[in-house]
């Protein structure tokens, strides 16, 4: 049981080193890693803003390039490591593909159905079912999407200050 909680929060390494790539492009710091047999399948990072592609989502983007590196559209006994518990759209990918499992760090309450809110555990719902487990390494993801929102918010209320011609505001930015 160590070894694999071992693993988990080594590949879990990896995807936060993609989601901090994520943040300095300024999209949601959101990293994604595919793995099997301990080699790296495919691997990505949020980039729907820059991409103009909502599906650009770093679970999308690391099915896609392992799907490619293994000439194969599923992707069995693949384990999907993503800093932030996966989304709808993720998770119909992660189901067509038949990933075996998917670890991942932080919680998401509105969006995640994982364990936020599982619907696709109502009988049924896919004819795949996927082993999961969350929580690896979540103070870290929680603080990098935290962070990352904090500075978003701070930018927001800086523009809004220079919109409304706060010359205090606007000197210090020029000392910056």
């Amino acid at each position: 049981m160590n070894d694999v909680i071992h693993g988990d929060e080594h590949w879990m390494r990896e995807a936060l080193k993609l989601a901090e790539l994520a943040a300095a492009e300024h999209e949601v710091p959101v990293g994604a890693v595919v793995v099997r047999d301990n080699k790296i399948l495919g691997s990505g990072f949020n980039t729907p803003i820059s991409g103009c592609d909502p599906t650009a989502h770093a679970e999308i983007t690391a099915l896609r390039q392992a799907a490619k590196n293994e000439h194969n559209y599923r992707l069995p006994d693949a384990t999907l490591y993503v800093t932030i518990e996966p989304c709808t759209m993720c998770l119909g990918a992660i189901m067509h593909a038949r990933v075996a499992r998917v670890v991942y760090g932080a919680t998401e309450p509105k969006a995640g159905v994982i364990y936020s809110n599982p619907v696709w555990q109502q009988g049924g719902f896919f004819n795949h079912q996927v082993e999961w487990c969350g929580g690896v390494l979540a103070n870290e993801a929680t603080a990098l999407i935290q962070q990352f929102f904090k500075q978003r918010r701070e930018a927001k209320k800086q523009l809004k200050r220079l919109a409304n011609g706060d010359e205090k505001n606007v000197s210090e930015l020029h000392k910056e």
